[in-house]
């Protein structure tokens, strides 16, 4: 698997190639999350929005599909008690209706060939009154085609099946019922959004 295959160099693109962009990332999600909120992140990767949640809630449960980026962001967030590390397919979550008070689901929508189906099992997870937080990579123009970095990570394996920009991704969820989504943008070398909207019933 292409995220198994990069688990160990990925903190290389998160730390060093797209700082600029993590950093602000970070600061936008550190302010989303409170102190009692019960967490759900999905695709958490090496864990670099955990430690920001972890440092900030009252319990997280970090999941992704890749058992070595869980044990990369294991290592990464060690310091951190607060945190449960569980291997999950986005699209078939394995808890409870209404489990969570925040749903955060980080730079993997793009990547799935079925991402309703994961929207529908975020929201299905998360607390009546509770928040579904989305981050997912922009272009860095106004077209949906290519970029040179889905090119670039397509040939070495990690197929973008969306290409986003700030226009058409706020339009995704509207056209599926969330008419309250807020945008924030993280502006940098490859740019993030992130996607904030209340609960759907």
């Amino acid at each position: 698997m292409f995220w198994d295959n990069v688990a160990g160099v990925y903190d290389i693109f998160v730390n060093i190639i797209n700082r600029k962009t993590h950093e602000k990332l970070k600061l936008i999600i550190h302010d989303l999350i409170n102190e009692n909120d019960d967490v759900l992140e999905c695709a958490c990767g090496t864990g670099m929005l955990s430690k920001v949640i972890g440092e900030k809630c009252h319990y997280l449960t970090a999941t992704d599909y890749s058992l070595k980026m869980l044990r990369k962001a294991r290592s990464n967030c060690a310091p951190l008690t607060n945190i449960k590390y569980e291997q999950a397919d986005i699209t078939e979550l394995n808890y409870p209706d209404e489990s969570f008070d925040k749903v955060v689901a980080g730079n993997v929508i793009h990547l799935l060939d079925e991402p309703l189906k994961a929207l529908s099992e975020l929201n299905r997870v998360c607390k009546n009154g509770g928040k579904l937080i989305i981050p997912t990579y922009m272009n860095r123009d106004n077209s949906e085609k290519d970029s040179s970095f889905s090119r670039a990570v397509g040939k070495a394996g990690a197929d973008f099946k969306r290409q986003f920009t700030l226009k058409s991704y706020e339009q995704f969820f509207k056209d599926n019922g969330y008419n309250d989504v807020k945008i924030i943008l993280a502006e940098g070398r490859i740019p993030c959004a992130v996607a904030i909207m209340n609960k759907k019933s």
